[in-house]
């Protein structure tokens, strides 16, 4: 069973997801289900679920399913002791996401350094604003030579860092062990040490799984022991960062300029006072989307079901003890 609704339209499966499945196993039987509406019916009889997520509740009623194959690369939603007991595999499509999230993260970084988003805001204004943008109490500067800390070195980490290499930036990363794959980056701290990491950081960009242990990951006193002036980029979740700090930090000018593409609550309320932060940059959660971004899910689930049926182990299997 394929189900996934979603108020964003690019979140939810494309018919062709189902129709490659079918015609590799016509044998299968392959449901689609646009909406949630016939869930319920289906649940009893399903072995395989794709999706984002099932409730308690609703696990309850799947009582021959064997995998579920999140259609998210987060999967905090997940993370419950029902299934975390049930013996149920759990996948995810971490990797897909990786190159268009790295692309985006670079526009964000020539964004604020740029600061493209007051040029918008002028030529909406039909005002030309050079004066009042190089007036601002960060000038416009220049990535190369500037220290990049990537807290999170997963797959997007390594992807953002062989982009930022070739504008000669130097690359930092942070892990839970403070290892990782050096090709690219110049140290990896352990999580421990992300508070020396901090210190010595440019741009900070926020791309660590949602957890219990990175809730909050990011708050006053991280940003208290960034440079001042430093610039905060966040694409991961939202629960990572306290907004109230950032909110802060930006009015004080302790950062110099701040990204998001997520937030703690999506869409983001009108009233929010992210809105209107000074030096802030919103993007509405796009980093992931591409229009190739379906023909990698099906490419991705066609070969865990081709190992799945051939008994082989499978990748992208979720730790339910990391929650990733």
């Amino acid at each position: 069973m394929i189900c996934v609704w979603h108020p964003f339209t690019e979140w939810r499966p494309k018919p062709a997801m189902a129709e490659t499945i079918r015609k590799r196993w016509p044998e299968m039987r392959v449901l689609h289900l646009p909406n949630y509406d016939h869930l319920a019916k289906e649940l009893p009889d399903t072995n395989i679920f794709v999706g984002y997520s099932l409730r308690p509740q609703q696990l309850k009623e799947a009582r021959k399913l064997k995998w579920i194959h999140s259609t998210a690369a987060g999967v905090a939603q997940l993370m419950y002791p029902e299934l975390r007991d049930s013996g149920i595999m759990v996948t995810n499509p971490s990797g897909i996401f990786s190159v268009p999230m790295a692309e985006h993260t670079v526009g964000l970084l020539l964004a604020l350094a740029r600061n493209f988003p007051d040029s918008v805001r002028g030529q909406d204004r039909a005002r030309w604003a050079q004066q009042e943008i190089w007036d601002q109490p960060q000038h416009l500067t220049e990535l190369n030579g500037k220290v990049l800390l990537i807290v999170g070195y997963g797959s997007i980490g390594r992807e953002v860092a062989k982009r930022a290499k070739a504008f000669d930036m130097q690359v930092w990363g942070v892990t839970r062990s403070g290892n990782g794959e050096l090709a690219h980056v110049e140290k990896i701290f352990a999580a421990a040490q992300l508070y020396e990491a901090l210190r010595g950081a440019d741009y900070i960009l926020i791309c660590a799984p949602e957890t219990a242990e990175t809730k909050n990951l990011i708050g006053a006193a991280e940003i208290a022991e960034m440079k001042r002036g430093a610039r905060l980029i966040n694409v991961a979740r939202g629960s990572l960062l306290d907004e109230t700090a950032l909110v802060q930090a930006l009015k004080s000018g302790a950062l110099g300029g701040a990204a998001l593409d997520v937030t703690a609550t999506e869409p983001l309320p009108a009233e929010s006072p992210l809105w209107k932060a000074a030096n802030l940059f919103i993007t509405p959660h796009t980093s992931g989307v591409s229009d190739r971004l379906w023909d990698r899910q099906t490419a991705i689930l066609i070969d865990l079901l081709e190992r799945w049926f051939a008994g082989q182990e499978l990748f992208n299997c979720v730790d339910f003890a990391r929650g990733y």
